[in-house]
């Protein structure tokens, strides 16, 4: 592992400008990184938002190909928007919380400098997560987008049932009438699935999680498919309105007879993780699980 934290000569940092708090954060980064004979680059949002002087790349895409490591500051919203924007890079991020719950961000702030140490000691493992593509037709416009945590097809503001023809390798499922339908990634069982009683799964895990959200019938359950699926969704009733949204973002809108497929993406990110970390011990301290341990 020593041989791998060698590598990491150039240091990425990236931050979310709308966290006040990101600046410090990255100005303490720096300092690190510059002190252990690492060169620090940035790109150009975060190094205006740090007032950082340093390498300045346009976004987190090129940054991402300069350097050898990335260190992302914010929430699991700042890591999910950067995973879509370096989507396919082999180049890993390393998640500073900034924030909330944080189950992408692997370092609370303020253990910045110890983290940073174990790196360059070469306590860490990479952990390759899948990202999901939604592709398809919506109002006749064309849908094409790429997620890490999940494809979400809901109504709009009104309160009023959709309903939804889904298929899974050619072979129909049901037709949900429901508020909504959350097609979710292993990475992202514990975000808005989750919320919508879904089942939590490793992240490494090679399935999808499909959850119907309020669905107009006791019997429908969330069900967990392998990863290689091709699943369908055909919108069958769509007044007022359906969208389709990818990690939060709304990518399309969808006309009743309009049909997306949802299947695993070609392209991958890479995640850094402290060697002493552990899935199952950030859900019982994030989720707050007591009891018994046997």
């Amino acid at each position: 592992m020593k041989k791998n934290a060698d590598q990491f000569r150039r240091i990425g940092l990236l931050g979310n400008a709308e966290k006040a708090a990101c600046a410090a954060s990255v100005r303490a980064a720096a300092k690190l990184i510059q002190r252990s004979g690492r060169k620090v680059v940035c790109d150009d949002i975060t190094a205006q938002l740090s007032q950082l002087k340093c390498d300045v790349r346009p976004d987190a895409a090129s940054l991402a190909k300069d350097v050898n490591l990335l260190v992302v500051f914010g929430g699991d919203g700042t890591m999910l928007h950067t995973a879509r924007q370096i989507a396919g890079s082999a180049t890993p991020m390393l998640g500073v919380n900034i924030g909330g719950l944080g189950f992408l961000t692997a370092v609370p702030s303020d253990r910045l400098p110890a983290a940073l140490k174990l790196v360059w000691q070469g306590e860490f493992r990479y952990e390759s997560r899948a990202l999901i593509e939604a592709t398809g037709t919506g109002c006749g416009k064309k849908i094409k987008t790429t997620a890490l945590n999940d494809i979400v097809i809901s109504r709009g503001a009104a309160s009023r049932l959709i309903a939804l023809d889904v298929s899974v390798n050619g072979e129909p499922i049901t037709r949900y009438r429901c508020d909504g339908l959350i097609v979710s990634s292993p990475t992202g069982s514990t975000a808005y699935s989750l919320a919508a009683g879904g089942a939590i799964v490793l992240p490494t895990a090679e399935v999808f999680a499909l959850t119907p959200i309020c669905p107009h019938a006791l019997s429908n359950r969330s069900i967990i498919l392998p990863l290689s699926a091709t699943i369908r969704v055909k919108a069958i009733k769509t007044e007022p309105a359906t969208f389709l949204n990818a990690d939060g973002q709304i990518a399309g809108e969808l006309a009743t007879g309009n049909e997306v497929t949802i299947r695993r993406s070609r392209s991958a990110v890479r995640l850094l993780h402290l060697a002493d970390s552990s899935f199952l011990e950030a859900l019982r301290r994030k989720l707050h699980w007591r009891g018994t341990y046997l």
